[in-house]
């Protein structure tokens, strides 16, 4: 049996719209482009259709991924937590005084260019519970580092 993988809400209804996608308007312009190179003329030759049947590879393991993420989901709704959770937005301040936002996500959900950290790497396991005004230090890939939990919120 797969571990199950906690992940938002909106992570969870962002996934269910990802596949959605891929499974109608994707497979569709795939098709279409199929179509296409097959009216063209000889398959043997043809740099279209090749390409559009590596994208309809592409396209089916991706279906077949999200399947699989929606499937081992574990919903944790928003708020539900004491202190840090998941869906938590946190404002901490480093070292040096720079201060940064996150989200804590489920690992399906991370995008650390948004923000977005999962709950299972390190900045994540160690804001885990904690609440506003506590110092936590991270164990990061050039040292130690604390971080002081500005604000904690949940929207």
């Amino acid at each position: 049996m797969a571990e199950k993988m906690k992940m938002t809400r909106k992570g969870y209804d962002q996934l269910k719209l990802r596949l959605d996608y891929l499974r109608t308007t994707r497979r569709d312009e795939i098709s279409d482009n199929m179509g296409t190179a097959l009216a063209d003329g000889d398959l043997r030759e043809s740099a279209a259709y090749d390409e559009a049947r590596m994208q309809q590879s592409e396209n089916e393991a991706q279906i077949l991924n999200l399947e699989y993420q929606l499937e081992n989901a574990l919903i944790v709704e928003e708020g539900t937590q004491d202190g840090v959770g998941l869906g938590a937005r946190i404002r901490v301040q480093d070292a040096s005084g720079k201060q940064h936002t996150f989200e804590i996500v489920g690992t399906y959900e991370a995008d650390s260019l948004k923000g977005k950290i999962s709950d299972q790497s390190p900045i994540g396991q160690a804001l885990a519970g904690q609440k506003e005004g506590a110092t936590v230090t991270v164990q990061m890939p050039r040292g130690k580092q604390e971080f002081k939990i500005l604000e904690v919120k949940y929207e």
